[in-house]
């Protein structure tokens, strides 16, 4: 993996990118990456058993404890549920995503995914009709929060939960393209922070 894809991390922080379902990619002049998600790929283990997908690019980072994540994102919305996706996981049983996505309402959304005992569940979250936003994930121990915002330093709380995970997660970007033919997704800022949250609700 290009060395320059870390310069949003701290030297102190640095590591290794790692794919699961490995994709093309562009790196973008300011700084970002641009990762092409293939036609009919995702994440989602549907509640009802009846299908499970494993198959959108996955680029991320094996992170131990307490973190802080945070992506400025840009889908192109294409077709419903494209989506720019932050993504914590163990494995195929227990992980969860936090998009920006086109949903199947006809809307730009905040949506979030909490997979545990290898079932989804799926909750739309407020409509956003700009054309970029700001992601982020925090941990505190077994505690995440999920987070949405203007400007990487103002957020909105989307979801507050636990996830019974080991102290090392992978952690990273996933761009997702369920029913399309495939499209490039921008992820204009990435950055891990080795910290703790005072406040896991609020982000910060």
């Amino acid at each position: 993996m290009d060395k320059n894809l870390l310069l949003q991390l701290t030297e102190e922080n640095r590591g290794s990118f790692e794919w699961m379902n490995e994709s093309s990619y562009t790196l973008l002049p300011e700084g970002g990456i641009r990762i092409y998600a293939p036609a009919e790929t995702d994440f989602f283990s549907n509640p009802d058993g009846t299908s499970k997908q494993e198959s959108a690019p996955f680029l991320y980072l094996s992170v131990k404890g307490d973190f802080v994540m945070k992506a400025h994102v840009s889908p192109p919305f294409k077709n419903k549920w494209d989506a720019a996706v932050l993504m914590i996981r163990e494995d195929s049983d227990r992980w969860a995503k936090l998009c920006f996505e086109g949903s199947d309402f006809g809307t730009q959304a905040i949506v979030s995914v909490v997979t545990d005992n290898g079932l989804s569940d799926d909750a739309n979250g407020v409509n956003y009709h700009w054309p970029s936003v700001w992601l982020q994930i925090v941990r505190k121990g077994n505690l995440f929060g999920m987070h949405y915002g203007p400007d990487g330093k103002t957020w909105n709380m989307v979801r507050y939960f636990t996830l019974d995970v080991p102290e090392t997660i992978q952690a990273g970007m996933e761009a997702q393209c369920p029913v399309g033919q495939g499209l490039d997704v921008d992820f204009m800022h990435f950055s891990m922070e080795h910290r703790t949250v005072d406040d896991v609700r609020a982000g910060v």
